[in-house]
């Protein structure tokens, strides 16, 4: 048999074989469903472009619009784009943008969807960023942003707030690699 070559496929359909849940949607969920996998696809396109921007230092006309504050605000810090910050393979993320300069730890996230921020996410990377090179909370400043909605929510936390992720980091890291070794 000579099978139709698809070239132009690639990765899973929004409706693929190897995630079937969508057989037991009722249409209205089938169709959210599909939005939401449209929006997260053009998130994954809008951060790409993002770091590309941010990497080449390319400034966008000043605006209030979220993609183009968050490129010019990375740009004009000088920071670094998509950067692992790991602890363990267990504990891991990608910072969309960060950089560490005169003691002062700078962490942006860009959410380019509406549902609701979570600001745990930028102070999980805090936490990591502070386990992986070994730095105390207390010794440092910080400034967490969240680029959403044409808004940027700024977060300036503590060690109070920090120290504990990174706590729960390290217990349950050695929990679970406790669990794996008794098999």
């Amino acid at each position: 048999m000579n099978f139709i070559k698809h070239s132009n496929l690639s990765g899973h359909a929004p409706f693929s074989p190897s995630q079937p849940a969508w057989l037991r949607y009722d249409d209205d969920k089938a169709i959210k469903y599909l939005i939401a996998k449209k929006a997260s696809e053009r998130g994954t396109r809008l951060h790409a472009w993002a770091k590309e921007t941010i990497d080449m230092k390319i400034k966008q006309p000043r605006s209030k619009k979220t993609l183009y504050s968050y490129v010019n605000d990375a740009i004009g810090f000088r920071m670094d784009t998509e950067v692992v910050l790991y602890y363990s393979p267990n504990f891991w993320g990608t910072a969309d943008s960060i950089c560490f300069r005169d003691n002062v730890l700078r962490i942006h996230d860009l959410k380019t969807g509406t549902g609701p921020v979570h600001e745990e996410q930028v102070l999980v990377y805090a936490a990591l960023f502070c386990l992986e090179y070994k730095i105390r909370p207390g010794d440092i400043e910080m400034e967490l942003r969240i680029y959403q909605n044409d808004d940027i929510d700024v977060l300036k936390p503590t060690a109070s707030d920090i120290v504990p992720i990174m706590d729960r980091i390290i217990h349950l890291d050695k929990l679970i690699n406790q669990a794996v070794e008794e098999g």
